[in-house]
């Protein structure tokens, strides 16, 4: 059955319960095919209403049947019981009643849909009654004296009457939950019991007849590069402020701000002369004294200002992005004479985008660069040859015939992009290493680019760093994590970053070398790789030239 049924036919029989309908009501929950505990109750206390004793009480037992731990439940049992003359079982409604209590003075069964509070000494009082309907006087008044000492309202002047009753052996007459006083259902899930129409009705907003009488909207504005801002009478045109002079907070809720700072206006002034403004992410109150209309100024000729304020969503830029460089038809390359590989592609022009660079410009790429870098791919599938990829900020290749020195090397790689020698540093890495090791061997005759080429190939790093004066390094890690520096002398680093070290502090702190600072770091953020024989030859030439 689904529940919104349930809830349906529920609710009919609660309102067939306010108007006194008791036979409307139980036919209501009759047709309810899986009923719960507080429908069935609800049914009980119409057949009660009736007179039908032996319907409520079936009725009881089904709803305790359903909750077994429903106070209320055995309360209203036991009193049917006394009704139909089963005393011992009711005696016993009574004692389980009293256990689910769970030791409160009371439970307010309003949260359930029931408004009936039942309190520890109504029980009490019940188990009362039925040793009186057993002829058990004393123990009716035992129970009745342990029941006045029951902390709870409602009680009155109830078990001072029962007692003066008890000593002239009356029968007391057992209390039941009152008519009418039955579980109803949530009012908000009765309330979503009725449809509604979430999209509404078809409204004309725009047409295209024309001279239509319907003005509701403002035509669309042409687009222009930069901010959008709302027009506005007056000063009304921005919400930023800014402070005339440094301001420190006197109060609770106030900002410290420095002088000439924008804040963001937040609410109005009050009657204090404070209004509530923004200001480093920060919301707190300044005085109205303090504060200026922001001025923002346009430069004539330029699309932007650096002073303007952003009060609105960002347009589209009106510039479009570059396109990449395509080479120009130039004569077929050479057929290779001593290649082993048929698949080795020729060099590309660039592999990232274009950023600018601190010192200069990267490369412009025009028609005759890219004549030129076509034909460095032609000779460099000539024999003798290595194309070199070189990763800076952006990506650069080249050809070199394979037994140029390191020193030439550097010198065509620096006039490629634009930085002078004596700042660039190249760096290439071992077969299955993450370090970045130095380029050895640049002074020295001999070393040339053969000893780091593979397969015609060869991949370099370079960086902008300040070259290390009279200091040698010892080897290279790998940084596990980053470390933010704590102090002037540490030195700052990313994880993957290559770290030079340049010497050990102690056991637990070396000095060493990344991106062109110095300074110290706990060892344990970097790794040493397995040394090759490479890096142990590299590592015995430094240390002999110191020595």
């Amino acid at each position: 059955m689904l529940y919104t049924e349930l809830l349906r036919l529920w609710d009919e029989a609660v309102q067939a319960v306010d108007a006194k309908d008791w036979e409307g009501s139980l036919s209501k929950l009759d047709q309810i095919s899986e009923p719960t505990s507080r429908t069935l109750f609800n049914a009980a206390s119409a057949h009660l209403a009736l007179g039908e004793l032996d319907l409520a009480l079936k009725a009881m037992d089904l709803t305790i049947a359903k909750d077994q731990r429903l106070a209320v439940g055995f309360f209203q049992r036991a009193a049917v019981m006394m009704q139909v003359d089963r005393l011992e079982e009711a005696l016993s409604d009574c004692i389980w009643a009293q256990k689910h209590m769970r030791g409160n003075m009371v439970i307010d069964y309003r949260q359930l849909g029931l408004r009936y509070k039942l309190y520890s000494w109504q029980v009490l009082y019940n188990a009362a009654a039925v040793y009186c309907r057993m002829g058990q006087w004393e123990q009716a008044r035992d129970v009745l004296l342990s029941a006045s000492q029951e902390r709870g309202g409602g009680r009155g002047g109830t078990i001072e009457v029962a007692l003066d009753s008890i000593s002239r052996e009356e029968v007391l007459a057992p209390l039941l939950v009152s008519e009418g006083v039955v579980f109803r259902p949530r009012k908000q899930d009765v309330e979503q019991l009725q449809q509604r129409d979430f999209l509404g009705k078809a409204k004309v907003i725009s047409s295209m007849i024309p001279n239509d009488d319907f003005g509701g909207f403002e035509p669309l504005r042409l687009q222009k590069p930069g901010f959008y801002e709302p027009k506005g009478e007056g000063s009304q045109d921005s919400r930023y402020m800014r402070v005339r002079s440094p301001y420190m907070a006197r109060g609770p809720g106030q900002l410290t701000v420095p002088g000439g700072a924008m804040v963001f206006l937040f609410a109005e002034e009050d009657r204090d002369g404070m209004a509530t403004v923004i200001y480093d992410g920060q919301r707190g109150l300044l005085p109205v004294s303090m504060l200026e209309p922001a001025v923002v100024k346009s430069s004539k000729g330029k699309r932007e200002s650096l002073q303007r304020v952003p009060s609105g969503i960002p347009l589209p830029p009106g510039l479009k992005p570059p396109t990449r460089p395509k080479a120009q038809p130039g004569p077929a390359a050479p057929p290779r004479a001593h290649s082993t590989s048929t698949d080795t592609p020729p060099p590309s022009y660039t592999t990232a985008t274009h950023s600018p660079l601190p010192a200069s410009e990267p490369p412009r790429y025009t028609a005759n660069a890219a004549s030129d870098q076509h034909a460095d791919s032609a000779q460099g599938a000539e024999a003798g040859s290595v194309v070199v990829k070189v990763h800076y900020t952006y990506t650069v290749a080249l050809s070199v015939p394979l037994d140029t020195p390191y020193s030439e090397l550097k010198e065509r790689i620096a006039q490629k992009l634009g930085q002078p020698a004596s700042q660039l540093r190249l760096r290439h890495k071992l077969h299955g290493s993450r370090a970045l090791i130095p380029l050895g061997g640049e002074a020295e005759p001999g070393r040339s680019v053969q000893e780091v080429a593979e397969a015609g190939r060869a991949t370099l790093w370079c960086q902008s760093e300040d070259p290390l004066a009279n200091r040698s390094i010892l080897y290279q890690m790998v940084a596990l994590y980053d470390y933010a520096a704590q102090g002037p002398e540490d030195l700052e680093f990313s994880e993957g970053d290559t770290i030079d070290i340049l010497g050990e502090v102690n056991e637990e702190w070396l000095e060493g070398h990344c991106a062109g600072n110095i300074g110290i770091f706990p060892s344990c953020f970097a790794y040493r790789e397995n040394i090759g024989e490479n890096m142990v030859d590299d590592m015995v030439e430094s240390l002999e030239n110191v020595l």
